[in-house]
């Protein structure tokens, strides 16, 4: 949802022509948010689910700390993904919400919820793998699944309560039609303002830091201790099981800050940049120019809801084998099923 501050705009011609500048550029909006809803709902959608469903078949097993950060990560990402037909229908209809004032309340609020729950479960994740990997006795003693659990509860009560604030962005009248994702009030967006700072440094900023540091820590580890992969002592070779715990953690390392940088990073910044655009009274061509960026880049952040079951699938072992299981069962199951001609 793109965000503004007409309250800091003290002329209030001034506020009507950004407000004409903005709307009379709405049909690449919903261009954009149609095409990009359209292909990420079945994908985003059937991926976590398939996701879920993995980590259930593997409850049977002692589950892993990882693992249950990756469970919280997908219910987040599915319960998006069950909000963008919504999405995808108002915006399909340029822009006409027909649906439930409370509909159009839990579709902002869930954005926002599904962003910075994903963004602190992979702080969350990075964490745990660096350490992991440079005390794994400690962390074996230390990261319970259950103590995990309850970091992950307390995620989703902080993101929650944060998010809170737009719950209060419900369904506005603009040309006597119904919308969704508009401002409300102009007297509300000096508190999105400040809590766009709020998000960006608690949000964004600080996370993408810890990740950094987690990561910088664990490569700096896997580089220079080459004697940590040897089997015994006399075998300069290292184990298959330690070579492959390597490569998952640099897969893990370079998954990680790709989402960042191309799902979460663009979209904060333009944002605060957008903002500042109509809170000065920047040119037309200006404020149009950062609105479309922030569109392109709204589109990129809500992909991530299906990027996250890739993470899952190429930097975790188990998930890769219970998914080959799964599908081996249904391939049997099916022929089984087939009447004999």
């Amino acid at each position: 949802m793109t965000t503004f501050c007409f309250s800091v705009v003290t002329n209030a011609s001034v506020a009507v022509n950004l407000s004409i500048c903005f709307h009379g550029d709405d049909k690449f909006k919903y261009f954009a948010y149609t095409l990009t809803y359209s292909m990420l709902f079945p994908v985003a959608f059937l991926s976590n689910l398939c996701a879920l469903i993995v980590f259930t078949l593997q409850r049977k097993e002692r589950p892993s700390s990882s693992s249950m950060v990756m469970v919280n990560m997908a219910l987040s990402d599915l319960s998006f993904s069950l909000t963008l037909p919504l999405r995808l229908v108002y915006y399909s209809r340029q822009g006409i919400w027909n649906f439930p004032d409370w509909l159009c309340r839990l579709c902002v609020y869930g954005f926002y919820v599904n962003l910075y729950t994903s963004i602190l479960f992979l702080t969350l994740l990075s964490m745990l793998r660096w350490h992991a990997v440079v005390q794994p006795l400690h962390h074996s003693r230390l990261a319970t699944p259950n103590r995990v659990l309850l970091v992950c509860l307390g995620i989703w009560l902080f993101v929650g309560g944060s998010s809170s604030f737009f719950l209060a962005q419900g369904v506005v009248y603009r040309g006597g039609i119904p919308r969704c994702f508009e401002v409300q009030r102009p007297s509300s967006w000096q508190k999105v303002l400040a809590l766009n700072y709020l998000a960006v440094i608690l949000g964004f900023a600080l996370p993408f830091v810890i990740i950094i540091c987690s990561y910088s820590f664990l490569l700096n580890h896997l580089t220079s201790r080459p004697a940590s992969l040897r089997l015994k002592k006399g075998n300069r070779e290292p184990s298959v099981a330690s070579v492959a715990r390597r490569k998952r953690s640099l897969s893990l390392v370079t998954a990680v800050c790709v989402t960042f940088l191309l799902c979460f990073f663009p979209y904060h910044t333009v944002r605060t940049v957008h903002l500042h655009s109509v809170c000065g009274g920047w040119s037309c061509a200006a404020v149009v120019t950062l609105q479309r960026l922030a569109v392109v880049t709204l589109c990129l952040a809500a992909s991530n809801s299906a990027v996250n079951p890739l993470l899952y699938y190429y930097c975790t072992q188990n998930f890769r084998e219970k998914l080959k299981r799964a599908s081996t069962k249904i391939t049997n199951s099916r022929r089984l099923s087939r009447p004999e001609l």
